[in-house]
């Protein structure tokens, strides 16, 4: 039996990053996969260059299958060279990979993508809300960045099945606490910040949603600092060690669980490799609300 050589590109900006590290090390230990794990920024062209290396590289170097969460574009160019070069493909975390169908016709190695639904992420931000604020308000919400996939569905998502009588005020972040502690310390810099009354915090990830609640723990200790850190802070990934356990702390309200997906994903693709069939061209994982939204508390104003 062939021993299987992997690639996981990943860009280990935050805790759930980190889990999909583990997680892919775990499943490949499991089935005797060697996984090369590459660090690469927070930037497209520096990801799209280290996925033409490896394809470009000499048959004996060549990995049997890459894995990525795209930071910008899913790689179309890249995709069909991995296709003609007998390379499985996975894409993490993004829904729609529109060339994935057309390329599986044409080529034996496995291509497919493993992901959460993350407009149902963010519908049940929105449920999550309105259970929390059952008379309505202004909610502080804090994006990934607007480049990025999943955080462009998870807001549709929670847009789309918030209530009407929530209106949305929108940060960036990069998925990092210390954005995410940027992105409030401007906006509390900002005239309107005083005027406005926020009724929750929400953040596309629990360490931007955590890096949130900082900025506002260092206000000066004080009335309005008291205000602040009384209402909502919800986040997102849900691991038991950092948004589950922030829960537990008092520290956010609630997370949304996001299992870890890259396990999985080599699991799928050491199987489909040894196999010759194609997986599902879109795996699903499941998402899920802690604690549940009936257990959470309603705020009364």
């Amino acid at each position: 039996m062939k021993h299987f050589r992997f690639a996981l590109l990943v860009v280990e900006n935050n805790d759930y990053q980190t889990e999909q590290v583990l997680s892919a090390q775990a499943a490949a230990n499991r089935i005797g996969i060697d996984l090369q794990v590459i660090h690469t920024e927070h930037d497209a062209i520096v990801q799209a260059d280290q996925v033409l290396k490896l394809l470009q590289a000499e048959a004996g170097h060549r990995p049997d299958g890459i894995l990525f969460e795209p930071v910008g574009t899913p790689l179309a160019q890249a995709a069909k060279l991995a296709a003609a070069g007998g390379v499985g493909w996975v894409v993490l975390n993004r829904e729609a990979v529109d060339y994935l169908p057309s390329l599986r016709q044409h080529c034996a190695s496995p291509m497919f993508s493993v992901t959460t639904n993350h407009s149902d992420v963010g519908r049940i931000h929105a449920e999550q809300i309105a259970h929390l604020l059952p008379k309505g308000g202004t909610v502080l919400y804090i994006q990934g960045p607007s480049d990025n996939d999943a955080a462009k569905r998870r807001s549709a998502g929670m847009m789309a099945a918030k209530p009407a009588n929530v209106e949305v005020r929108a940060l960036h972040g990069l998925w990092t606490e210390e954005s995410g502690h940027h992105a409030v310390r401007q906006w509390l810099e900002l005239s309107i910040s005083k005027e406005m009354h926020v009724g929750a915090v929400v953040a596309q990830n629990d360490a931007m949603a955590l890096g949130a609640r900082r900025a506002f723990d260092e206000l000066p200790i004080g009335a309005t600092r008291d205000r602040w850190l009384k209402i909502p802070f919800m986040g997102c990934d849900g691991l038991p060690g950092t948004g589950q356990a922030a829960v537990r702390r008092g520290q956010l309200s609630a997370t949304i669980v996001i299992p870890a997906n890259a396990g999985q994903a080599i699991e799928v693709l050491a199987s489909s490799l040894r196999t010759g069939e194609q997986p599902p061209v879109c795996i699903n994982t499941a998402a899920s609300s802690y604690p549940p939204i009936l257990s959470l508390k309603p705020i009364a104003s």
